[in-house]
């Protein structure tokens, strides 16, 4: 394969319509912007193929890349993985979700499961932060539903693509399509794993299955002993590239977390200077509310469509009965 030399993302006018900058800031194959003639070819033939089986949304160049990074830009397994990632989001009622949802309780459900972004790292991606020590599903259950803690994933992933992401590009000037991760394991013990494993089994399938290329770096502090060991096991399960993100750090993790997120934008607790008005936890403050840098997101502008619009059929008669089989193939190869 030729080597990837930087250019400007080539734009196809029916789906980019970018109003943020569309090259990654590093040198990294595949990625926007330093490309190769083969996998600029390799977008425009997945793109194609979507085209043929009816797939009008989610076309664009960015997401196409993806989608064939994460398949190793192997074209027809990233068809398959955006092929069931759409079947997926009729089925779970995604597209309407950032405009739908609402979630009164989570003041009350992050008082046992803190999950939220806040702000930004060094390199200007949003930094999300978990709290996993403090989950009580027990207690949360009587709060709230299993599958409104999953609607709220995904509409905070929605939330991320677009407006949060397309936010911190505009103010740092280069394109970040990924953010900073913070997983707080204190309090984390052996005997708390089996009764939130199945929630986190299903919000970690989420995530890989349906949005790829989302994880820019991993933190997991306050690391109980024996966790690197177990870690160290699990790594030869990973993909290289995936390691190489993930930091497993013990109680003394703040030198290292602090070089790559500013203190004053690190809340308090975890050695940084920030105290937002309210709690950082649920001030939801970034670039993403700043007035300069924030536009109105795709999702808040466009009409709603019914669930079976999703997909648009052709005009071929016997059409829906070959895509039906062609999805239930491509969801078997996945």
């Amino acid at each position: 394969m030729a080597a990837a030399t930087e250019h400007k993302l080539p734009i196809d006018p029916k789906y980019d319509h970018y109003e943020f900058p569309t090259t990654a800031p590093e040198p990294q194959n595949g990625h926007p912007g330093h490309t190769t003639p083969e996998q600029d070819a390799q977008v425009h033939q997945l793109r194609t193929l979507l085209e043929q089986m009816g797939y009008t949304e989610r076309l664009d160049t960015l997401t196409l890349l993806r989608f064939l990074r994460a398949r190793k830009f192997d074209v027809e397994a990233a068809k398959a993985m955006f092929v069931n990632c759409e079947k997926w989001r009729k089925d779970f009622g995604t597209d309407d979700l950032p405009r739908t949802f609402e979630y009164p309780e989570k003041a009350d459900v992050f008082k046992f499961y803190p999950q939220y972004y806040h702000k930004t790292d060094k390199d200007g991606r949003p930094v999300y932060i978990e709290k996993l020590g403090k989950i009580d599903l027990n207690a949360m259950y009587k709060i709230t539903t299993g599958e409104r803690m999953l609607q709220n994933l995904v509409t905070e992933y929605e939330k991320l693509a677009d407006p949060r992401l397309p936010a911190c590009s505009r103010k740092a000037g280069k394109l970040l399509e990924t953010c900073c991760t913070i997983m707080d394991l204190k309090g984390v013990g052996v005997t708390s794993i089996p009764s939130v494993y199945g929630y986190v089994r299903q919000a970690s399938e989420i995530s890989q299955n349906y949005y790829p290329e989302r994880l820019g770096k991993l933190y997991l502090i306050n690391a109980p002993w024996g966790f690197s060991s177990v870690f160290s096991v699990v790594k030869g399960f990973l993909d290289p590239v995936t390691v190489n993100k993930i930091h497993v750090l013990g109680s003394g993790y703040q030198k290292e977390l602090l070089a790559q997120v500013p203190a004053e934008n690190l809340p308090v607790e975890f050695g940084g200077s920030c105290t937002c008005e309210g709690g950082c936890e649920l001030s939801d403050m970034g670039p993403w509310q700043e007035s300069e840098w924030a536009r109105p997101p795709a999702w808040a502008t466009a009409p709603k469509k019914e669930a079976e619009e999703a997909v648009i059929q052709n005009e071929d008669p016997g059409y829906e009965k070959k895509d039906a089989e062609g999805q239930e193939g491509a969801q078997a190869s996945a």
